[in-house]
């Protein structure tokens, strides 16, 4: 950098800084995945560059990629999809956004995309590894997984995940009543076999409703949390006629000490302890139903780091397994709960929340090796194994696509020598000699010391106008001024912040509320180089509501230039950004803070026509009226109220009162989100190979009845 020589004293009218270049560069490390100022002297961007930047192949393979035409790209088959079968995401959303009128559905974004051949190559990859494990190591029983529906409730999702898992004796576990209600309707169309586990605490219909899943030929499984609970089960098996299949949830001594393993050890939520589990198995003794208790569960953790400890509890849950059955329990079934894990960052270390030390196959390996070595040495026969993978299982299926909609730009206002010459001049005494030192310090090249009177003087100015001794104009030269010190010294904070259409309570609620951190990468442009750092700013009027952390310990993010001068994206198309890997819990634990809905939904799936996709379900996001009605609203008689207003207010208006009446109509009928929404609803058309079903038949809110339009006033 050149010397400051150039820096006079406060009488003389020349900034200070004035032939200094303002080069701004990047303040992330260079290693980090911030690095653009590090990729500089690249002769030119290319989408390798970019899936570097962002990580891609580290936290994304095999499902994602960046293909050529610098395009986010979609591997559904993950390993084995070929290079045709590919799935470009900017298409999908052109396709969902597009008006109809031009072959689109007229969805608006935000848009979650759903990827159901991804689903069932996480199924089959985890149900691989366990197979390959069990047959490597000789383990005399078999792998039959469960899916915590908690983690996406989801109607479909639930239904994909039966139906691929059905050859496999794949099932569900519950946590709750309606989770029951859902897991026994969809595994009426799944193996026989299949588990069906109750979790979670229970009372007397809770119970009474697992009972008659096992009455309607379910392989249902009631998991004690409680003490309490086996009285219930006792009674009401009794009255019931049933023979219940019960399972005990263990309170393990090994402990995972991450953020996601507040729910073990020995002070966990849920569990029995040693002494509890001995009183359970003592009370079915005396009640003549020892042989029930057939399943042992524990959880150690969602995000388990890495195999040392997944063995070491398993290890420990082995040994009460064995106990179990020495003490005259029937036991059949081992089930070690959640916790495999996902690469949210791609660092692929044990040591992280949001990353794993080990492959999907490493983890089943390390599960049969433990269990099958207690069991040897207690000549116990192999136990069925179960795990509850939600995480693992869905999160990689589900995209969510945003859009920014602006870009700040910092506007500090130039400085010139006869603007620097008018504000110095009207400066108090005190203030001035603070200027006379920042100048001193430039001729002395003290760059530091620069910054710290340029901070020191702006304090004071904005004091002083609190005060009413300087004017506005005064005020945003002094903003001009640390400006032009900052640039000068390679001080100044290159991160704008990006506004997107979205509500991060909504649709990313782990973010804001544990500091859950997701893959996020722009769908597109991804042959350009991201020329700015920014942070992500939602639409909500919370100071929360903005994304200031990502993935490998970054406080902003590298992203494109918007394409016109006052810093939005309008004037050269859109900019897309996709979320990844937040299939699991984001859409359970969305809430509707500022009244943002859900957001619009599409099911994707591979296709060998010319567009290599097919859209076969698409569901508009939850309009005004949907989400006022959630909150006890009643948006006709709101309308009506607005109308009459209207009229008491425009008499003798009557075309204006009807134009303004349609104009909030259609407010009601349209989602919170920006830029309007498609009003009508979805029709089964075909178009260029894709094909859409109608809303009605995926439980889709459906217009209203002739009886319930708004009267005159509906568009």
């Amino acid at each position: 950098m050149p010397a400051l020589g150039c820096c006079v004293d406060a009488a003389v009218a020349a900034p200070p800084f004035s032939n200094v270049p303002l080069t701004v560069t990047a303040t992330a490390p260079a290693a980090s995945l911030s690095s653009v100022a590090s990729m500089d002297d690249m002769p030119c961007w290319s989408p390798s560059h970019s899936a570097s930047l962002y990580r891609v192949d580290a936290w994304g393979a095999p499902y994602f990629s960046v293909n050529s035409s610098g395009n986010m790209s979609v591997r559904p088959h993950g390993e084995e999809t070929l290079p045709h079968q590919e799935i470009d995401l900017l298409k999908i959303v052109k396709k969902a956004s597009d008006s109809k009128s031009t072959g689109g559905l007229g969805l608006q974004l935000p848009l979650i995309v759903r990827m159901p051949e991804v689903l069932k190559n996480r199924l089959e990859s985890l149900q691989s590894a366990f197979n390959f494990a069990i047959e490597a190591q000789e383990y005399e029983a078999h792998y039959q997984g469960v899916f915590p529906v908690k983690c996406n409730q989801d109607r479909f999702v639930v239904e994909d995940i039966v139906r691929f898992g059905s050859s496999f004796r794949f099932g569900l576990e519950a946590g709750s009543k309606p989770e029951l209600l859902l897991a026994m309707s969809c595994l009426c169309k799944g193996s026989p076999e299949a588990l069906l586990v109750c979790n979670g605490f229970k009372d007397a219909e809770y119970i009474s409703l697992a009972l008659v899943a096992r009455k309607l030929a379910l392989n249902t499984v009631i998991v004690l949390e409680q003490e309490e609970e086996l009285d219930i089960v006792i009674d009401v098996s009794k009255k019931l006629l049933v023979r219940p299949v019960i399972g005990l949830r263990a309170k393990l001594r090994t402990k995972h000490s991450g953020h996601f393993g507040s729910t073990s050890g020995e002070k966990g939520k849920f569990g029995l302890t040693t002494s509890q589990i001995l009183r359970v198995v003592k009370k079915l003794d005396q009640a003549g139903m020892l042989d029930c208790l057939q399943l042992l569960h524990f959880h150690i953790g969602s995000q388990i780091p890495s195999t040392t400890l997944l063995a070491d509890g398993v290890g420990e849950a082995a040994q009460i397994y064995c106990e179990l059955v020495r003490l005259g329990a029937q036991m059949q079934v081992i089930d070690i709960g959640g916790g495999l894990g996902i690469d949210y960052d791609g660092s692929k270390s044990s040591d992280s929340d949001i990353s794993i030390g080990y492959s999907l196959q490493e983890y089943a390996s390390s599960v049969v090796h433990a269990i099958q070595a207690v069991c040897d040495r207690r000549s116990v026969k192999h136990p069925i194994l179960c795990s509850e993978s939600g995480r693992a299982i869905v999160s990689h299926h589900s995209i969510l696509i945003f859009e920014a909609v602006s870009a700040s730009v910092y506007d500090a206002p130039a400085m010139s020598t006869l603007g620097l010459q008018y504000f110095v001049d009207g400066l108090p005494d005190d203030a001035r000699s603070v200027y006379g030192s920042l100048s001193s310090a430039a001729k002395r090249g003290e760059y530091e010391t620069c910054l710290r009177y340029a901070e020191h003087l702006k304090e004071m100015c904005i004091e002083l106008f609190k005060e009413g001794l300087l004017c506005m104009e005064q005020l945003a030269a002094v903003d001009g001024l640390c400006d032009l010190v900052s640039k000068a010294v390679d001080a100044s904070d290159p991160v704008h912040t990006y506004h997107v259409n979205l509500s991060i309570f909504t649709s990313i609620p782990d973010f804001w509320g544990i500091g859950q951190l997701f893959p996020i990468v722009p769908i597109h442009r991804l042959d350009q180089k991201p020329a700015l750092r920014g942070i992500l700013s939602d639409l909500t009027c919370d100071s929360d509501g903005k994304m200031d952390k990502f993935i490998g310990g970054e406080s902003s993010l590298p992203l494109h230039e918007p394409e016109s001068e006052g810093g939005d994206f309008a004037g050269g198309g859109h900019y897309y950004l996709g979320m990844f890997l937040g299939g699991a819990y984001e859409e359970a634990i969305g809430g509707f803070h500022n009244l943002f809905g859900r957001p619009s939904v599409i099911r994707v799936q591979q296709s060998d026509g010319p567009h290599s996709f097919a859209v076969t379900l698409a569901v508009p996001g939850q309009s005004c009226t949907d989400i006022l009605q959630m909150m006890q609203y009643e948006p006709k008689l709101m309308f009506e109220t607005l109308r009459h207003r209207a009229e008491e207010y425009g008499r003798g208006q009557d075309v204006a009162i009807i134009a303004l009446a349609n104009d909030l109509a259609r407010s009601f009928r349209n989602t919170p989100y920006l830029d309007g929404a498609c009003s009508g609803s979805l029709n089964p058309m075909g178009n260029n190979g894709f094909y859409y079903c109608r809303e009605d038949d995926y439980g889709a809110s459906e217009a209203a009845g002739d009886d319930e339009q708004w009267s005159y006033c509906y568009a």
